[in-house]
């Protein structure tokens, strides 16, 4: 077989494995997307407080995010990408459709605490497999499919669960539907399992820097990430906004949720195959395009609005599939896992207290709110500049 044959049947395996990885992030968003968007009401009619509410969210989230080091490390450590990923993903899946037994919010708080830590164990070294697929077809690539699959399945979970609820009226009945995606999810993890058991074979290893510290990009490249995420708001902030101040009416909110996702998963395809063509210097530019969300959707009328959640959509397209990717490129294979977890847990403690300042701003200035927000995601493009400039060093360089 020639050498263009055996690179074109490398593309295409690399290609059905990031597609396999894609329809599983799809159907598990359709679950813990699905259950998330009810959970909060679930809660209260269990005989939550909005404080026991408040510290679950806040419990949920941080141990979602902190736990990211700790399964890097092990994967980095003991190679055991795909048992750790199933073991995460299978604590996820089977958290989800349980929450239609509790019989109290306390037992249905520790599922729901559950479901966040079995997405901090499966993320790392998944995000490592379909890295290895990325060196092959494109980092940027990669990454942009896995999240536009993924991104539809978090229009899709939601979605059906207002129709359920629309035709019984019960959480429990909602819950107890997400059992099948979830078990679609396991079926068809298991067949990739199957199909692709050596994913890591697909990259070259670099086994003199199996020691080797993180490169010194990579902290430069996440102090800017972490600033992009401290100044960007989350949609609950906007979307409370948007209540209060009257500028868009609660049916019109998650059809504009709905915008913002779909702009997302579209961005996350043409900003990973940019990436891919154009390196990290895409960053800059695509920052500056999307820091306008900020001042159209806390002062704006509703069709600013309308055009700064397509923004922001176009934002967390670039979150999900650049961040994640020039990683990748950044980090050898051995030393990825950890990067991951470390990157992962900066990032998420970033968002959450730049949503704290963004918070307590809302409550006095909504001018001081917008300086915050924008300063920050514009103080990040010298980092993004730095990284740029010293990419061709990088380790992986992707297809």
């Amino acid at each position: 077989m020639s050498n263009i044959a055996v690179q074109s049947a490398a593309k295409k395996a690399a290609l059905r494995f990031v597609l396999m990885i894609g329809a599983v992030s799809l159907f598990a968003d359709f679950a813990y997307e699905g259950s998330r968007s009810i959970v909060g009401p679930y809660l209260a009619q269990l005989g939550a407080t909005g404080t026991a509410v408040g510290i679950i969210a806040g419990l949920g989230e941080f141990l979602g995010y902190a736990l990211r080091l700790v399964s890097g490390k092990l994967s980095d450590k003991t190679g055991a990408y795909w048992p750790i990923t199933l073991f995460g993903y299978a604590i996820q899946m089977i958290s989800v459709p349980l929450l239609a037994l509790a019989g109290s919010w306390q037992i249905a708080a520790l599922l729901i605490v559950v479901e966040r830590i079995g997405r901090a164990i499966r993320n790392p070294p998944r995000d490592v497999m379909l890295s290895n697929a990325g060196n092959i077809i494109g980092f940027g690539w990669a990454f942009g499919l896995n999240e536009a699959l993924d991104q539809t399945g978090a229009m899709i979970g939601p979605l059906s669960v207002a129709a359920v609820l629309g035709m019984h009226g019960q959480y429990k009945m909602a819950f107890a539907m997400l059992l099948i995606p979830a078990l679609i999810t396991l079926t068809l993890l298991v067949a990739a399992r199957l199909l692709y058991p050596r994913p890591e074979e697909m990259e070259a290893h670099t086994s003199d820097l199996h020691t080797a510290s993180l490169p010194r990009v990579f902290w430069i490249y996440l102090i800017g990430a972490a600033l992009v995420a401290a100044g960007f708001p989350d949609f609950s902030m906007m979307s409370f906004h948007f209540e209060k101040a009257n500028t868009v009416s609660g049916t019109w909110i998650p059809v504009f949720y709905a915008l913002a996702m779909g702009t997302s998963g579209l961005g996350s395809l043409v900003f990973g195959k940019l990436f891919d063509q154009k390196g990290l210097g895409i960053l800059i530019p695509l920052t500056l395009i999307t820091v306008p969300f900020v001042p159209l959707v806390f002062l704006g009328g509703f069709y600013a609005v309308l055009v700064g959640c397509a923004l922001w959509g176009m934002g967390m397209g670039v979150h999900e599939s650049i961040v994640a990717a020039a990683v990748s490129k950044m980090v050898p294979l051995q030393r990825r896992a950890s990067a991951y977890g470390i990157f992962s847990t900066a990032y998420g403690i970033s968002w959450f207290l730049g949503s704290a300042v963004i918070g307590f701003l809302y409550d006095r200035s909504l001018p001081a709110l917008i300086a915050f927000s924008v300063g920050a995601e514009l103080a990040a493009i010298p980092f993004f500049f730095i990284v740029a400039r010293k990419e061709k060093g990088f380790i992986g360089q992707g297809a």
